[in-house]
């Protein structure tokens, strides 16, 4: 097992007095759509496992198991990057149908007539 301390005080608690250590294990967990890995914490408690991933705040889960928490914690981030990327999409429609992009439209029949477009 990993062990990580955190020396960092706490304000509240004034400046002598430490906040206890945290211990815990990181695992990479790769997203398996996008191929990105990201970093989750993994916590033994007593009755099982807890785990994060500090990159997505809205990802923390408890299960029974290690390997449950990793499972868990695998699906839970496909489900986050699937929501964000739904949002992304529903606002770029958005975005679209309100007309905010436009001028980008605009800049590039400016750029093809002056012939500053690259051929893809």
């Amino acid at each position: 097992m990993t062990s990580i301390t955190n020396p960092q005080t706490d304000a509240d608690l004034g400046a002598e007095q430490k906040v206890e250590p945290t211990h815990f294990q990181r695992v990479s967990i790769l997203d398996p759509v996008l191929q990105e890995t990201y970093t989750a914490h993994l916590e033994k408690e007593a009755l099982g496992w807890r785990g994060w991933i500090p990159q997505l705040p809205e990802i923390e889960c408890k299960a029974k198991t290690k390997k449950d928490l990793i499972n868990t914690l695998t699906i839970r981030l496909r489900e986050a990057l699937q929501a964000r990327e739904d949002a992304w999409d529903k606002q770029l429609e958005a975005d679209i149908a309100a007309g905010k992009l436009e001028h980008l439209q605009e800049d590039a029949r400016r750029a093809k007539k002056a012939g500053q477009l690259i051929d893809l």
